[in-house]
């Protein structure tokens, strides 16, 4: 998988070792972080507050207490952090937890070293998934069929720029956004007139 960097800060420590993000001249890269004990919108908040930027996905689940339904706001994937730092930071950040650290690297076994996801692809998944919509739909298992859909660029409405795949889900065409070697996610319902092929 290529990363997918640019130049942005370099970092001083805080108290607890972490690095913040705060001066240019270091390579960033949008790493794909392992939660410990659904613990992500703790790393979540944790790395927020030292100035990085970072994504959890989100949904709505509905759940039953003392016999009535409510929704209430959830992780869409259980110990997934996204974050857009540098490699040195991440890695000074969890040696300064020692054996206690609340998260690590998922691990690109392909290619030996740590998951990292391309900065397109990225974004795009995040102009979906912040939606936060029901009818968002997180895919784990990606089929051969959602990947030869028809490469597509959305023109208009919500989700304009994003580009992915056309595909039918639950009846309704949908942008499929592929994050290769993790998840993908499907959009809300796309009009065929807010849609052009490349």
């Amino acid at each position: 998988m290529l990363d997918s960097t640019r130049q942005i800060g370099l970092h001083t420590k805080t108290d607890n070792g972490c690095p913040e993000n705060t001066s240019a001249g270091v390579l960033h890269s949008w790493y794909a972080l392992r939660a410990t004990y659904s613990r992500e919108l703790k790393v979540q908040a944790l790395l927020q507050e030292r100035g990085v930027r970072t994504f959890v996905p989100m949904m709505w689940r509905k759940k039953i207490t003392d016999g009535k339904q409510e929704k209430k706001l959830v992780p869409a994937v259980s110990n997934l952090c996204f974050v857009y730092w540098d490699k040195e930071s991440i890695d000074k950040c969890i040696r300064s937890f020692g054996e206690s650290a609340p998260f690590n690297y998922y691990w690109d076994r392909t290619a030996n070293r740590p998951l990292t996801v391309p900065e397109k692809a990225m974004e795009d998944f995040i102009a979906i998934a912040s939606a936060i919509d029901e009818d968002i739909i997180y895919i784990t298992e990606i089929s051969d069929k959602l990947r030869e859909g028809q490469p597509v660029r959305v023109k208009n409405g919500p989700f304009k720029g994003v580009e992915g795949k056309i595909a039918r889900i639950r009846k309704s065409r949908r942008v499929i956004v592929e994050l290769p070697g993790m998840l993908a996610v499907a959009s809300t319902y796309v009009s065929p007139e807010h849609i052009e092929l490349i």
